[in-house]
């Protein structure tokens, strides 16, 4: 590949001066003639009977158009948490939308909002798992339990293995999955060394810095609706909205407008609503979160509880596996609990495991999909306790996981075989990096050094695109997904290096649903690994347009031609040339003879590319105080090919800095009443600058089979080993291992206390 002359080239973001200089429009930016802000009034009781609604104070206010409640709107029942409407008779976790005030700007929506009383009559709620299933416990869905949310596949994160709803008397057990391999109790009987723990991490928040937000015009002709919105799926957006509209698809618009963070939380939540709402009224709606209402609204990772078993033979061989995940999801059914059980036993060679998942509703908001879901718990568990296991066999970590390691042609999670993978080469890298083979010195010093390796199999969807030449030499790329993770500037080095143009020469066009070819959503990290060829067939195309009309024109081969500094020349003979402009003017000009350069390129790729990410953390804990200071964390990534390395190191360094968040500060805290109590970002805490440490990247080509250029997906796995491998540095300095996130000194402190007392 050393032959390419774009890809691979560290290159910066096309669209960065925009951001930077505050020019590129988000769709809080977006003003319509006419147009209503809305604000949400929402429930302060995990449970509880609506009485009524009073208005009279909000409607008084200046500015304040309408309060609508679910009587004034079109009663669509809420078939997932991805399609929310405002509540009728009850509400079913603090921060449910009960109204919406509709004003002439912001400040007067949120003082009518502030005006509207309630009368709730409390219910009985349950508010942690095991309150949900207790004997006696109110049952949250009295009536049967909805579909889950349809975002987890749409990411990735859909489930393997046998999944069934409980049936008969009504739980709050929303449902179970169960996959299992070989003889599992014979395997732990032969075991020469078994390790088990139970791992807990609370919900986790995405907290992108640009909140949800949505502009509605409806069309009083059609009864639809032309959407901009903070998307990751502008297609399933589509679907959603026609669905509670009542209309075809083709009557519903939508624009994915440049998305300022998503990592899962975007796939659909209140599109529907703010649909409905600006078709009654008759007028553009605006609705933009505040940062409290994204906390208290929206939907977080799930809390899970893993309890995890391995069992090793004396040679360090992996002969079976044992996990039962209990997921907190929420009021919504997911089934993201089964997820993390797959995820558990996806990547290690076993023969013999039992996978087992609990999905359990609450009265809390419901949860979905956060940057490879579940899948930080899941690699705590089985990390962790590989590294444990390592200490009793008296094996080195890494040459334990080596030993065990899938590689090509062993069974895949998926129900195939894996294709060429990086795992082994991804370990081998970390092996010989400084911050690992000096853990010794490190240890010396105080300091504790943990390793970990997450993997993700990778999601798939398929896609089209169009590249279309222009009169000023300029390609114009056009897809269909969401401008979010620095896609723009990669697809543009994809297009350049198929067409033959440098990458300055690419104007990359994110469109809307009607004149874009589909795309599907942005997540699991799919988006290049799929649309990537779409974009290069369609660029290849639009190649063989303009070499066949300059083949014409010249009376040559094709063959004969070559694209050089924006001019089709003959080989040879660079005197006889015409620009790419020139072509193009050829192809839009009356009574020309020949037809627009545009090139069409589509794929339906089914080969998932599985991607790898090690870890290594250098911690100091403070035993006084409990305190874990992340000294250096090291980010060793097999990516397939790099087509921007620039962008993938920061892909690695961003998921990294994520997974910090999970070890050691974030956590959704919510009372005994389910009110939340981190409800802000005073209250809930992410690592800043400073608290990330020196993130050290190191990038691993494995090339993969069917990516572009042989790229893999890259933004899931280095969110996936961060916890796994904090909590091994800290047991490699203190001897303590922790099994509860986030990683608090009060935590650790209890844990060092227990060392202390032999327990």
């Amino acid at each position: 590949m050393s032959d390419l002359s774009f890809v691979g080239q560290p290159t910066p973001m096309i669209d960065g001066p925009a951001k930077v200089t505050g020019n590129l429009k988000y769709t809080g930016d977006l003003k319509l003639a006419g147009m209503l802000h809305a604000r949400f009034v929402l429930s302060t009781y995990a449970h509880a009977a609506v009485r009524g609604i009073d208005a009279d104070a909000a409607l008084a206010v200046p500015g304040v158009q309408s309060v609508l409640t679910a009587a004034d709107l079109p009663e669509v029942t809420p078939s997932s948490r991805a399609k929310l409407m405002l509540a009728r008779d009850r509400v079913i976790f603090v921060g449910q939308p009960v109204a919406l005030v509709l004003a002439d700007s912001p400040a007067a929506a949120a003082d009518g909002a502030e005006l509207v009383e309630v009368d709730y009559d409390p219910l009985e709620a349950v508010t942690s798992m095991d309150a949900a299933v207790a004997e006696g416990a109110p049952v949250i869905w009295p009536k049967g339990i909805p579909t889950g949310a349809e975002d987890e596949a749409a990411h990735g994160a859909d489930t393997g293995g046998d999944s069934e709803e409980d049936e008969g008397e009504a739980s709050n057990i929303a449902g179970r999955t169960h996959m299992e391999k070989g003889d599992v109790a014979a395997a732990f009987a032969a075991a020469d060394v078994v390790v088990q723990r139970t791992f807990e991490t609370p919900m986790v928040h995405q907290s992108s810095i640009e909140t949800q937000g949505w502009v509605v015009q409806p069309n009083p002709l059609t009864g639809g609706v032309t959407m901009w919105g903070s998307l990751q799926s502008p297609f399933g957006a589509r679907m959603d909205v026609a669905d509670a509209l009542g209309v075809p698809e083709s009557d519903v618009t939508i624009y994915g407008m440049p998305v300022g963070g998503a990592f899962g939380a975007k796939f659909g939540l209140y599109e529907p609503l703010v649909a409905l709402v600006a078709v009654t009224v008759g007028r553009p709606v605006s609705l933009i979160l505040t940062r409290g209402e994204e906390l208290l609204t929206t939907n977080p990772a799930p809390g899970l509880r893993i309890a995890a078993k391995l069992g090793f033979k004396s040679d360090g061989s992996l002969l079976a596996m044992q996990s039962t995940v209990t997921a907190d999801t929420g009021v919504y059914p997911s089934g993201l609990g089964g997820f993390a059980a797959m995820q558990f036993a996806s990547f290690y060679r076993c023969g013999n495991y039992v996978l087992e998942s609990i999905n359990v509703v609450t009265n809390k908001q419901s949860v979905g999909a956060y940057r490879a879901p579940t899948s930080p718990t899941a690699f705590m568990a089985v990390e962790t306790l590989f590294d444990e296991a390592a200490a009793k066999l008296n094996i080195d970590p890494v040459e334990l996981r080596l030993k065990n390691a899938a590689r090509a042609g062993d069974p895949a999670p998926d129900g195939g075989d894996f294709p060429v993978i990086g795992m082994v080469e991804t370990l081998e890298a970390a092996r010989e990096h400084p911050l690992w083979r000096n853990r010794e010195e490190s240890r010396e010093q105080g300091r504790g050094v943990g390793i970990a390796i997450g993997g993700w199999m990778g999601g798939l969807e398929p896609g089209a695109s169009v590249c279309k030449l222009n009169r000023d030499g300029v390609l114009q790329v056009q897809i269909g997904t969401a401008d979010l993770s620095g896609t723009p500037t990669s697809f543009a080095l994809l297009a350049a290096e198929a067409y033959g143009v440098s990458p300055d020469k690419v104007r990359f066009v994110y469109s809307d649903t009607d004149s874009a070819p589909y795309g599907g959503g942005v997540g699991g990290s799919k988006t290049l690994y799929t649309l990537g060829n779409a974009v290069i067939r369609a660029a290849q195309d639009a190649r063989r347009q303009t070499l066949a009309i300059a083949a014409e024109e010249f009376e040559v081969s094709a063959e004969d031609l070559e694209i050089v500094s924006g001019r089709v020349q003959v080989r040879g003979f660079p005197d006889r040339s015409i620009g790419l402009g020139d072509i193009a003017g050829k192809g839009m000009t009356f009574g020309g003879k020949y037809e627009p350069v545009q090139g069409n390129g589509s794929q339906a790729v089914t080969d998932r590319a599985p991607s790898f990410c090690a870890q290594i953390a250098e911690v100091e804990v403070d035993e006084e105080t409990g305190d874990v200071n992340l000294l250096n964390l090291a980010v060793v990534q097999d990516v397939g090919r790099a087509i921007n390395p620039l962008a993938v190191e920061g892909q690695m360094q961003g998921g990294a800095v994520q997974g910090v968040g999970w070890a050691l500060y974030e956590e959704m805290r919510y009372d005994d009443d389910g009110q939340l109590l981190s409800g802000s970002w005073m209250d809930y805490a992410m690592p800043d600058a400073v608290q990330a440490a020196p993130i050290q990247t190191q990038i691993v080509e494995v090339p993969s089979i069917s990516g572009p250029f042989g790229a893999r997906g890259v933004g899931e796995p280095p969110v996936i080993p961060t916890v796994a491998a904090i909590a091994n540095a800290v047991a490699h300095a203190t001897g303590v291992r922790l099994a509860q996130t986030p990683m608090t000194p009060p935590r650790v402190l209890a844990a060092l206390k227990k060392r202390e007392n032999g327990r």
